[in-house]
């Protein structure tokens, strides 16, 4: 008996479905680095947003900056490196270049860092391993170089160079202009000019010869040409202008 109730148990135990589901693989979360979260304008479609970020290229340089500094910086934010990039471009747009002086600056520190690295490595192969010593040379003098362009351009930010133009020359084809070169003709009437006209050649800037609004006074043309006759006739040559000619009239 408590056998046959032993297997009637077993039994009914198989015959039960079970009703757990079954457990579901969690989807890896997307990290913040290659995450980025946008707001639409209204009346946008997704494409042409798509398309304005590629365009202004500030997705594409916030993913380099993520990429490259996630050993130094851990991992970074794509969607604040997105704000943070667009919140400095405004601000070189408003005229605000404070933000490039100080990044100008910190560059030109970091190359003057491997400019003297390199040159360190460069003195330890001399008189040893040439080669070595030449190839760590050019690379430091390489970094000296761009340290010293770095330090150019930030000076021309804060000093911007004055362009004094004094002649502006346009012209699609080929175009000769000298200015101040004297001519042959020039030359020969300066040698018995006076002493104090032989100084430096100057040269005069253009200037407006007439034009009663800046101040000027109105050319005189001249006096008004008398009127002639329209489609005169021409005449021949008549003998007495002829020029005499023996050996004409001879072969004649």
């Amino acid at each position: 008996m408590k056998r046959s109730i032993a297997q009637s148990m077993k039994a009914t135990k198989s015959k039960q479905v079970s009703t757990t589901t079954p457990a579901v693989a969690a989807k890896p979360e997307t990290p913040k680095s290659r995450l980025l979260t946008m707001v639409m304008p209204k009346g946008v479609t997704l494409d042409r947003a798509n398309a304005d970020m590629a365009t202004q290229g500030l997705v594409t340089n916030a993913s380099l900056v993520t990429t490259f500094s996630r050993w130094e910086l851990s991992e970074l934010s794509l969607t604040d490196m997105v704000a943070s990039l667009k919140e400095s471009g405004t601000a070189v747009n408003n005229g605000d270049l404070k933000g490039a002086e100080q990044m100008l600056n910190a560059q030109a520190v970091s190359l003057n860092s491997i400019f003297a690295e390199l040159a360190r490595r460069s003195a330890m192969n001399v008189g040893e391993h040439m080669e070595a010593m030449e190839r760590y040379m050019r690379l430091a003098l390489k970094a000296q170089g761009q340290c010293r362009a770095t330090l150019e351009t930030l000076a021309a930010i804060k000093n911007p160079p004055v362009v004094f133009a004094r002649q502006a020359n346009i012209s699609n084809g080929p175009q000769q202009v000298n200015n101040g070169v004297p001519t042959h003709f020039e030359t020969n009437t300066r040698a018995h000019a006076p002493a104090q006209a032989c100084g430096e050649i100057e040269n005069q800037p253009t200037k407006l010869l007439e034009g009663t609004l800046n101040g000027g006074t109105t050319l005189d043309v001249g006096t008004t040409g008398a009127a002639t006759r329209g489609h005169q006739e021409l005449e021949a040559v008549g003998a007495v202008h002829r020029s005499k000619d023996p050996r004409r009239q001879g072969q004649g």
